[in-house]
């Protein structure tokens, strides 16, 4: 929960990432907040206070899963929205010749998109595709399973352009951008 405010605050990608991770926890404790309070937010080192806050956030992201069918997989709603206006955002970045790096940028990364989405076959737009490929590489390295050179090289120019995307939305939210 503290990790997410802070994250929202300072980079959207990371966050988004980091709620993913969040979704894939409460689901290996089978949405139960009892066991998520006491196998997993008891392992925490705050105040009465800050724990009893932490599983009100839990316990509100449970009910969500539950109510939105989340359980066994899928994004909340919340998480999905985020993904849209990053998305958006990218869309206009790329109409907009006010940005140039960015454009040379997602030239460079497309060729890895189109390689993705052919290899996993479901129809996401090129934003939730990167995503998922900075996601499942953090799972594989959690697992200590081998990346190849050509996919930390893909995973290198993919981190480019959301850490671009990423600045532009904070940007974008703090003062506006100029897209036109």
């Amino acid at each position: 929960m503290f990790i997410a405010q802070d994250l929202r605050q300072k980079n959207i990608v990371e966050y988004l990432l980091y709620m993913w991770q969040v979704e894939d926890i409460i689901r290996a404790y089978d949405c139960s907040l009892s066991r998520i309070r006491k196998e997993y937010i008891s392992r925490f080192d705050y105040s009465d206070e800050q724990l009893e806050d932490m599983t009100d956030w839990y316990g509100d992201l449970v009910t969500m899963m539950n109510q939105e069918g989340k359980r066994q997989s899928g994004h909340l709603q919340v998480n999905q929205v985020v993904l849209q206006q990053l998305s958006e955002l990218h869309a206009q970045l790329l109409q907009s010749t006010k940005f140039p790096f960015y454009t040379s940028q997602y030239y460079k990364v497309l060729p890895f998109i189109v390689e993705l989405r052919n290899r996993s076959g479901k129809d996401k737009n090129e934003i939730e595709t990167c995503l998922d490929a900075l996601y499942g590489t953090m799972m594989l390295r959690l697992q200590n399973k081998e990346i190849t050179p050509n996919t930390s090289h893909a995973i290198q120019e993919i981190t480019t352009l959301l850490g671009m995307l990423s600045d532009y939305y904070k940007k974008d939210k703090e003062e506006g951008l100029e897209l036109e």
